[in-house]
């Protein structure tokens, strides 16, 4: 699949704003603390995507009913659906100068009843965009970052009308960030959320 940047500009890809807030200082202090292990930006963009993976757990996996949905709140509340992980992967590697993308697919859940818009990241390494799932792993579920492949947690199932949306987005969806922002906990996030995107 040929990822399509929803906008030329590269620098769009390192910007900050009110949700991928990487001039706060819970993330520039996070950020700092990756890269102090790491030799190059390619061991810190591994570094910060199990960081986000492992230690901030899905709050679906967790039963956590907390909502969070800007980057800062994330990393402080450790807790985050797939969305709010991305937006704090993003936030990380942005940080350090690294080019991020926000990515999504739409995947069948409940046995196939019904539909969800799944977030994900890509990072620019070498003229090319990589797609990163940090949604955190589980049985069933082995996401690895990767340069060489991808190594998502799901591959959508096209017969399915699962969908890999192609479009790198320099900001999150609008549809998907209103319904987050709007959400008093993770219960009625998780009935309101887009069933596909817009584009």
């Amino acid at each position: 699949m040929q990822l399509i940047q929803n906008t030329p500009d590269l620098s769009a890809y390192l910007a900050a704003d009110d949700v991928i807030d990487h001039h706060h200082p819970r993330v520039r202090e996070t950020a700092a603390r990756l890269a102090k292990g790491a030799v190059d930006s390619y061991a810190y963009a591994r570094a910060a995507y199990e960081f986000v993976r492992d230690t901030i757990p899905h709050s679906a996996d967790s039963g956590d009913l907390r909502v969070t949905w800007r980057a800062s709140d994330v990393l402080e509340q450790g807790t985050g659906i797939c969305h709010a992980k991305a937006h704090a992967l993003t936030a990380l590697l942005r940080a350090e100068d690294i080019p991020t993308a926000l990515c999504y697919q739409r995947l069948a859940y409940d046995a196939g009843t019904g539909w969800c818009v799944h977030g994900l990241v890509a990072v620019r390494f070498h003229g090319a965009w990589h797609r990163q799932d940090c949604r955190g792993n589980k049985p069933g579920v082995d996401a690895q970052f990767s340069l060489d492949g991808e190594r998502l947690a799901w591959v959508p199932d096209t017969e399915s009308n699962e969908v890999d949306y192609p479009v790198l987005f320099d900001v999150p969806h609008l549809v998907v960030l209103d319904v987050m922002r709007s959400a008093p906990d993770r219960p009625y996030l998780w009935e309101n959320l887009p069933d596909s995107l817009p584009l």
